[in-house]
């Protein structure tokens, strides 16, 4: 320890009771202490991506009259998670992007939105990359921003599930198209799982399929190690919103020895895109999880809030329709989160 660091460790007890000894004390186990310490205390760390990302909505910004939604996800080896994350990072901040992505090693998932140009030049951008290449997008449109802020995450999984094994590159249950679909959940021997929250079902679902009550998705192996462990020789049709936890859901299932496991190509909201309306087993709306709050068949915003108190979805009132609207429109909806 050196002259200067006493000195700043003397100023950090007299001012140790406020905010000020707490940035003493960082600067004296900087100045004083052994390198490796400094790792520990963000106030020393270089911007990560995340955090350069974390760009709020700004209302006083030009803003495109139609905003471009993106929801996509890939699974592939990317050990140069990083490097991917810092270039989306510069991408986005360039170009006025919304919404989330999320990295990890073993590919991307992400619901993002802006201009017509954004869009399209994020999603080129990413299927330069041959790991990419075939990564399919599902898109939509509201005359609203979606999301608050632009954020970019590393994480160890592009869809938490914590269960090890799991993996959608290894093996996966077989893909459906949508009449394929409609063909395999309407017999009568074929159990259909809804893989999302309880929260998310309730806003709708398909014909007949079993609700696990869930509240977040990590918590769907303890369904299937508690209710399905006796029906492995039935088949199991499982579907979510874009198809991601259907991937992984369905992973699971054939590591723990089901054979006979479907799930829907591209979830609902490819689903709503391809079927018509007439021939459509959905019902109801399809909960996301942007400022949208539900879609209808038509891919466009529905009826629906956030109720404050419960951070639930509730069906907007008629007297409340055009009033979210346009809260929504200004983007007034960001100053409290999914307050109306």
């Amino acid at each position: 320890m050196n002259v200067l660091g006493f000195f700043i460790f003397f100023l950090f007890l007299v001012g140790r009771h406020g905010v000020l000894g707490i940035y003493w004390s960082r600067i004296a186990a900087y100045v004083c202490c052994e390198p490796f310490l400094c790792q520990d205390y963000k106030f020393f760390k270089l911007p990560s991506a995340e955090h350069r990302a974390s760009r709020p909505f700004n209302m006083n910004e030009d803003q495109p009259e139609q905003w471009k939604i993106a929801a996509f996800y890939h699974f592939a080896e990317l050990p140069d998670r990083d490097e991917w994350a810092n270039r989306i990072v510069d991408h986005g901040l360039k170009v006025g992007l919304r919404g989330t992505l999320i990295f990890a090693q073993e590919g991307v998932n992400s619901t993002c939105s802006g201009s017509a140009e954004a869009i399209d030049s994020t999603i080129a951008l990413l299927k330069s990359d041959a790991r990419f290449a075939a990564m399919e997008v599902k898109y939509s449109y509201a005359d609203f921003c979606p999301f608050p802020k632009f954020k970019v995450k590393k994480k160890p999984e592009i869809v938490t599930f914590r269960q090890d094994g799991a993996d959608p590159r290894d093996t996966v249950g077989t893909y459906l198209e949508p009449e394929e679909w409609n063909e395999l959940i309407q017999d009568p021997d074929v159990i259909t799982i809804d893989t999302r929250n309880d929260y998310e079902v309730g806003v709708g679902k398909f014909k007949g399929a079993i609700n696990p009550k869930t509240d977040d998705f990590t918590e769907f192996a303890k369904f299937v190690d508690e209710h399905l462990a006796s029906q492995k020789d039935k088949k199991i049709a499982m579907y979510c919103t874009g198809g991601i936890r259907c991937e992984r859901s369905t992973a699971y299932l054939k590591q723990k020895g089901f054979e006979n496991v479907y799930h829907l190509k591209g979830g609902i909201l490819r689903y709503m895109e391809l079927m018509p309306k007439a021939k459509s087993l959905w019902e109801g709306d399809c909960f996301v999880f942007d400022y949208r709050v539900a879609l209808d068949h038509d891919l466009k915003p529905a009826k629906w809030k956030i109720d404050p108190v419960t951070s639930h979805p509730k069906p907007m009132t008629e007297d409340e329709v055009e009033r979210i609207a346009e809260r929504r429109r200004s983007g007034a909806i960001f100053k409290k989160p999914y307050a109306d």
